[in-house]
């Protein structure tokens, strides 16, 4: 259906750019498959958050001081004096948490009903890179409160890079803009915080471009095959996305108003000190699961190497997932273990906010303390006891969790879709639409 402007001035831009007839295609007669759930909608939630992250971050801009002698006060003066700045900055800092919540379920969505398939693996590829750019510009934005765990994040986190052979050390140098952190790490981090939320708005361009190339999936799967089994993106799915963001609103709210600093941490709100050392040094929560994997590895290069390698596998699920089915609901295999690994995820993200000291199932006993010759020691007439613990500790745990992470994606994926047995896939997206609205029926009428 081609844009035919009725308005002269909307003709006479529009045949000079044609920005107006893009945006009717992009956003009023695309067609979209007819059976797309409430799980698509956390794209476009993804969206709503990315400007509320701008847009609150600009505000915020114009009030900070990116001093490590300012940073904290201009903070404070931004909660205590300038009008509605609590808002403004509780809205910054938990529409982080909200933006990683909704583009995790879409990443999980897409995992689900395998939207990373040919012909989409580009639109796959596009997003982890939003993903990746999200977790470099959260961090960055976590430092300039500069809190103690501001600081001290900073620290650890940049002393990864350490790690990398030959140009671990000058990363490292570059990153500080010296030998520690300090001033100019600030300015660095305030400016690419600033900055790279404005490039991934250039990667979601292209992010949804690819998608219109080649068409939304489905929760079938099966592609598009005539007229009847797609619908126009306006007013079926605008309606539709409207709704979801309305029971996002009262979600977000309920944080904002009522639980502000609930995902937060309270040592945040103490001025950075580099000679006091916080008992437990604990990232933002959408970080836990790389942070678990990191501390689950006794080397520093294989934790580093490891984190990363936990995204760099997911560039690689179009082709490591053999199976030619695309969707899980015809899957019964392929199901299961999805929804193992999304409890190993969550086990990852509980980990990663515990102690490296502590157990999940811990059994202590007494037993005689031995020497270097295995020999009993003995010490005024008696035998010398010891503590002797039995258990899982927390590292053990996510060894085990990290281990089945990349089972799961680098030995059961392949394995599954090579030697799997589907269910029937329908012949068309009609076709699976009708069979479902007709055992509905037949279920109300039973």
């Amino acid at each position: 259906m081609s844009f035919e402007p009725k308005s002269p001035v909307v003709k006479w831009v529009d045949s000079r750019l044609p920005i107006i007839g893009m945006m009717h295609h992009a956003l009023y007669d695309y067609p979209t498959p007819k059976n797309l759930s409430y799980w698509w909608t956390f794209g476009s939630l993804a969206g709503f958050m990315l400007v509320v992250q701008i847009v609150t971050g600009i505000v915020l801009s114009m009030h900070y001081t990116p001093h490590v002698d300012l940073a904290f006060n201009s903070v404070e003066h931004i909660m205590r004096d300038v009008n509605y700045g609590w808002l403004i900055r509780y809205m910054h800092a938990n529409g982080a948490s909200m933006f990683f919540i909704v583009v995790y379920l879409h990443i999980f969505r897409g995992l689900y009903y395998g939207s990373y398939k040919a012909p989409r693996e580009l639109l796959w590829w596009l997003g982890l890179v939003i993903f990746l750019l999200m977790m470099a510009t959260a961090f960055m934005g976590y430092v300039l409160p500069w809190g103690q765990m501001s600081f001290w994040g900073a620290t650890v986190i940049t002393n990864l890079f350490g790690a990398i052979p030959v140009v671990g050390d000058p990363i490292v140098t570059w990153l500080w803009g010296g030998f520690s952190v300090d001033n100019p790490t600030l300015n660095r981090f305030f400016s690419l915080h600033y900055l790279l939320p404005f490039v991934i708005v250039g990667v979601v361009i292209l992010h949804i471009w690819a998608l219109h190339t080649n068409g939304s999936n489905n929760p079938t799967g099966i592609e598009i095959k005539d007229k009847q089994d797609s619908i126009p993106f306006h007013p079926y799915y605008t309606i539709k996305d409207l709704f979801g963001l309305g029971v996002f609103l009262i979600f977000f709210s309920a944080f904002l108003f009522y639980a502000p600093n609930y995902l937060g941490h309270p040592d945040n709100y103490i001025p950075a000190n580099p000679l006091v050392t916080p008992a437990h040094i604990v990232p933002e929560w959408y970080f836990l699961p790389f942070y678990a994997i990191l501390r689950a590895v006794p080397d520093k290069l294989g934790g580093v190497l490891l984190m990363f390698g936990a995204i760099a596998v997911l560039f690689a699920l179009p082709w490591l997932d053999k199976s030619r089915v695309r969707s899980a609901r015809y899957r019964p295999t392929f199901k299961q273990l999805f929804w193992i690994f999304v409890l190993v995820c969550i086990g990852l993200t509980y980990f990663g906010a515990q102690s490296t000291d502590g157990w999940v199932i811990k059994y202590v006993e007494m037993v005689p303390s031995l020497d270097k010759n295995g020999e009993q020691i003995v010490k005024d007439g008696k035998v010398v006891m010891e503590e002797s613990i039995i258990g899982l500790s927390n590292v053990w745990a996510s060894r085990i969790l990290t281990f089945y992470y990349f089972f799961h994606l680098l030995i059961l994926l392949p394995l599954v879709g090579l030697f799997e047995k589907h269910k029937p896939l329908p012949s068309s997206i009609s076709e699976a639409v009708l069979d479902k609205k007709s055992g509905a029926e037949e279920a109300g009428n039973a």
